[in-house]
């Protein structure tokens, strides 16, 4: 009986997740005790001061982080680690660090989780899965292909997120079809991750595919006092998020390459599955119509917004739940439905919104920004602009996009006249690189819903993602220093 007792303690046991954890700890406990910080001193000479909270909120930014990676919790548990530690180390009362765990972004997120578990539940999913397999055929490449064409195209019109939470039912319908069952395979790592990176790659062409793209412009206009439209938007960033789809493409084809080349008899098994389906029925309609009606006020508004300044839209979370609120009107979803929604995956996003908003609140993250850009104020206008992109990359992949670049952008946007610097290109790069964090979970809503697929780890998404953001560095400098000012964009200011 005792020995039977120890195997099931060995068992359980992982000296691998102790080690890790222990990591987070020592790290937190390292920074938050550590003695006074020096200022970060802008380049007009002002000074700001790490406050202990500020110091605290980077303690609990390094916890968290270390936590995600090596997932030595539930990831949605690590999320609410963040809130205990700013209430029980005073750092930000608990009423502040729990209330952003019900951001609108967040409910946001949930709208559009719902809006998949709709596609899914009503059929409407297997109906688009099976139509797209019978044009693509039975490549394993061309599958890819058409699934981040699909993604990426959609985010034009639609936030990244209602896109991958749409997209992905119809991803899990398509892998059915690879014949591993749930086992992992190169081909369902590539075709979820990829989902997620080509959904951020799309959703940087216009104001509709995320909200970060109106935040940045707002920022722009305060502090150069210049407008940015909604055309002019896409003109430049165009070319740049569609050469990023293809080239994802090719880099998941080479490091994820499937297992098999084609699956045959597929374009023939899912016209049958098609077939068989049926035609559309009342709640595929009602389903589809509600979603349409959605999407279709969410670009409207966007656009009035963009032509109108002045134009006040409803907030774009109350939209998306509205779509949720009528799925239980109308019968497509009962009480039962709710279990079905990654609550873990919510509460991903809860947390990482409550670590935004911590070091956002308590000067930490100005206090890095600048520190950070301080370094690059006497090099080279090409090193600064891609220091820039560099910083936003980086915390955009730990904390919401918007945050980041709400830190960083201001400082950029002061520094950039002393170094004979448009403000016009660190706009674009920080939009561009904003718009794909591909190191971590958290860094967009997109990469979290790929991961319910349970296909792959969240160390593998990281180290996936090391060499797809050399590849997004690369295309940003590229755009920088050749394509944008062949495309008429004025890089840096004359004299």
């Amino acid at each position: 009986m005792s020995s039977d007792m120890v195997d099931i303690t060995d068992n359980r046991f992982d000296w691998k997740k102790l080690v890790f954890l222990m990591l987070g700890v020592t790290l937190f406990t390292i920074v938050y005790y550590s003695p006074q910080w020096p200022d970060a001193v802008d380049p007009m000479g002002k000074a700001f001061e790490l406050s202990r909270a500020g110091k605290g909120a980077i303690a609990v930014f390094l916890l968290a982080g270390t936590w995600w990676v090596f997932e030595v919790v539930p990831i949605g548990v690590t999320s609410l680690a963040i809130g205990v530690m700013q209430a029980l180390f005073l750092i930000r009362p608990a009423s502040v660090a729990f209330k952003d765990f019900m951001d609108p972004s967040v409910m946001f997120i949930f709208g559009s989780i719902v809006i998949g578990l709709v596609f899914t539940k009503t059929g409407l999913t297997k109906r688009l899965a099976y139509k797209m397999l019978a044009i693509v055929g039975e490549r394993t490449s061309m599958i890819y292909l058409g699934c981040f064409l699909v993604t990426a195209a959609l985010t034009h019109i639609m936030a990244h997120t209602a896109v991958a939470a749409t997209i992905y039912p119809l991803l899990v319908a398509i892998y059915a079809l690879y014949g591993e069952g749930d086992k992992q395979t190169k081909f369902g790592k590539g075709l979820f991750m990829g989902m997620a990176y080509v959904a951020g790659a799309g959703s940087i062409v216009t104001l509709l595919g995320a909200a970060r793209g109106a935040v940045a412009i707002g920022f722009y206009q305060d502090v150069m006092n210049k407008d940015v439209g909604f055309f002019e938007l896409s003109y430049y960033m165009f070319p740049i998020g569609w050469l990023m789809t293809f080239i994802l493409w090719g880099f998941f084809m080479v490091v994820l390459k499937p297992e098999k080349r084609t699956i045959p008899g597929l374009k023939e098994k899912a016209k049958r599955l098609y077939k068989e389906l049926g035609g559309i029925t009342r709640k595929e309609l009602i389903a589809a119509s509600i979603v349409g009606a959605c999407i279709l006020a969410l670009a409207v508004f966007e656009i009035m917004k963009s032509i109108y300044p002045d134009f006040t839209p409803p907030h774009k979370t109350a939209l998306i739940l509205m779509s949720t609120i009528l799925f239980f009107i109308t019968g497509i979803l009962d009480i039962d439905d709710l279990e079905e929604i990654p609550w873990n995956i919510i509460l991903l996003f809860a947390g990482a919104m409550s670590i935004g908003f911590c070091l956002w609140e308590t000067g930490a993250a100005e206090w890095l920004a600048i520190n950070w850009l301080a370094m690059f104020k006497e090099s080279h206008w090409f090193v600064f602009v891609m220091s820039i992109a560099f910083f936003v990359m980086i915390m955009t992949n730990f904390i919401m996009n918007v945050a980041a670049i709400a830190i960083s952008l201001p400082v950029a946007l002061v520094i950039a006249p002393y170094l004979g610097v448009s403000g016009e290109v660190i706009l674009f790069a920080s939009l561009v690189v904003a718009g794909m964090p591909f190191l971590l979970l958290v860094g967009a809503a997109p990469n979290a819903i790929a991961y319910d697929s349970k296909q792959f780890s969240t160390g593998e998404f990281f180290l996936y993602g090391i060499p797809a953001s050399i590849l997004l560095m690369i295309v940003t400098g590229f755009a920088v220093y050749v394509l944008w000012p062949i495309m008429g964009m004025r890089i840096t200011l004359p004299g």
